[in-house]
């Protein structure tokens, strides 16, 4: 594969768009061609089972099934559009990649870290992405911008204590991974851009 594939990460109200925004400008500027994905979404197939994911059912949607649904979703895009896209050397940017599952389905839900194994073993093998940049922000904070966008989905309405055991699964992952780069969402937007473009630069160099 010559593309390489760039995530961002974090929890309600980070601020993704706009960091996807700042992102793309500087993979375009450095003269690749690039792809946008969204997870769970990305093809007609996951899309589907972003809508099923995030809707407030009236039943009790187990951990189980949230779990098995991130994954096939994340399977379809993976060998649909990202594998394909790398390998005509094409530049891939994911709203949200598997990191999202260890910390929200293994973290906030509290699913154990070894089921979490066998399904990235079975659906990704050894994929993962070349850089991930994650915008962490106070979850009490995040959830007050995100209330700001208008009403909330099932996820979203997981509650504090939900996102609080998220944010701090996503900053251990980090902690462990050299490819994982936390970036403060909680400053000014505009240093948080120039942040982002930062550690952007210094990979692409």
């Amino acid at each position: 594969m010559s593309g390489k594939f760039i995530v961002i990460e974090g929890l309600e109200g980070a601020g993704k768009s706009s960091a996807i925004e700042v992102v793309k400008q500087c993979i375009e500027q450095a003269g690749h061609s690039l792809v946008c994905t969204r997870e769970p979404g990305g093809t007609p197939m996951a899309e589907a089972i972003r809508e099923v994911v995030k809707h407030d059912w009236q039943e009790h949607v187990t951990t189980e099934a949230e779990l098995l649904l991130m994954y096939a979703a994340r399977v379809q895009l993976l060998e649909n559009v990202i594998k394909p896209a790398l390998n005509e050397g094409r530049w891939v940017l994911g709203d949200r990649h598997d990191l999202s599952s260890q910390a929200y389905q293994g973290g906030g839900r509290q699913i154990p870290d070894s089921l979490l194994q066998n399904l990235r073993a079975i659906s990704l093998k050894d994929f993962k992405p070349a850089l991930t940049l994650y915008l962490d922000v106070d979850p009490a904070i995040g959830l007050q911008r995100a209330r700001g966008r208008g009403e909330l989905d099932r996820i979203e309405q997981s509650g504090l204590e939900f996102f609080t055991r998220t944010r701090a699964k996503y900053l251990q992952l980090a902690s462990l991974d050299n490819s994982i780069i936390v970036i403060d969402a909680m400053q000014a937007m505009a240093k948080v851009h120039d942040d982002i473009r930062q550690a952007v630069t210094g990979f692409l160099s």
